[in-house]
């Protein structure tokens, strides 16, 4: 028996069954010892290009074996990736399905962008979960753009259609609540923060940033449950900021919500603030910090018009919206005190 058609013997059916001339394909994956050709250093593939080889095992020591990630001209074709149309003639790809492999993944990233492409289809969303960073780089190259990133994920986009590119931008506002909490003494709870920021040593209302899937007056709760130890419950949304250029590049929105206690005694978190307690009016606002700043001049001011019943602020009222749905709070003027 020839020497080629015993090396060919010990090949994969799939590959001696492939359109490759027989001998070629078998004196390539012989050692030079036997006087054939030298073993190939790059493949061809089915975009085009050239991947190297690799080999597993000695060139010495006969006929050398691919790696099983490699692909072969042989192979059934790319399976597109996984996905679901949105409403906007977009894809959306399941991250949960994605390829394992950095090769198989961008074979079927750029399968998957071509029959997408043929569809008309316009807005591709893909989401590469923290496990799968490896992938980011290779749908960089393809084209994709960072879109937002969350904890445990970042999303990216693709825009096919030639023009600008339609898709949404990403999140670029950060909520924060502030609490207006005042006794029937017509005493207002302050707090002075930790941080070293311009407002360090001032006594000031309590604030933080509202967490995710958190109602806007539900945050204003927690943050003065949690600084103070003091509960409240919502009355009203006396007022609200909007800032931009704040922290990286975000704008801000602020929102002001008068709490009326239940509570009393001060338990403070040390973690959170320095110190609190309740002051009067006129004493909050004689410090030199709210002399000089307008604003919180005004929510002081707001506030206390409020609670004096001048002036009348946003209840919350639970509503559902046929667009999406979903139950939600539509912010108003109470109608009956008008």
């Amino acid at each position: 028996m020839a020497t080629s058609e015993m090396v060919m013997r010990q090949l994969p059916v799939s590959f001696r069954q492939s359109s490759w001339n027989t001998g070629t394909a078998a004196a390539r994956f012989c050692t030079s010892n036997l006087s054939l050709q030298q073993p190939f250093t790059k493949m061809p593939s089915f975009n085009g290009t050239s991947h190297p080889a690799r080999f597993l095992g000695d060139r010495r020591k006969g006929v050398q074996v691919w790696s099983q990630d490699m692909v072969t001209p042989s192979m059934a074709p790319v399976e597109l990736l996984k996905a679901w149309n949105d409403e906007y003639n977009g894809v959306i790809i399941e991250p949960t399905s994605l390829p394992s492999t950095a090769n198989a993944f961008a074979s079927a990233l750029r399968a998957s962008l071509s029959s997408w492409r043929s569809q008309g289809k316009k807005g591709i969303w893909l989401k590469l979960l923290e496990e799968q960073a490896e992938l980011v780089p290779i749908a960089i190259q393809e084209g994709f753009a960072y879109h937002h990133a969350e904890p445990g994920y970042l999303m990216l986009t693709y825009w096919i259609p030639g023009d600008p590119c339609l898709l949404p931008s990403g999140p670029f506002h950060q909520i924060g609540v502030a609490g207006f909490v005042i006794n029937d003494n017509k005493e207002i709870l302050v707090v002075k923060e930790n941080c070293s920021c311009s407002c360090y040593g001032v006594w000031k209302l309590p604030t933080g940033y509202i967490e995710r899937s958190e109602e806007l007056f539900s945050g204003a709760v927690r943050e003065v449950k949690e600084e103070t130890g003091i509960d409240t419950t919502f009355v009203e949304l006396v007022a609200f900021r909007h800032v931009h250029q704040v922290a990286f590049e975000k704008s801000d929105l602020l929102f002001v919500c008068m709490l009326k206690p239940l509570s009393f005694e001060i338990k403070i978190d040390v973690k959170e603030i320095q110190d609190a307690k309740w002051i009067t009016v006129d004493e909050l606002k004689s410090q030199e910090f709210y002399e000089e700043d307008q604003m919180w001049k005004s929510v002081v001011a707001i506030c206390m018009a409020a609670y004096e019943n001048t002036y009348d602020g946003f209840i919350a009222n639970q509503v559902v919206s046929k667009f999406d749905g979903k139950l939600s709070h539509l912010y108003y003027k109470d109608m009956n005190s008008i």
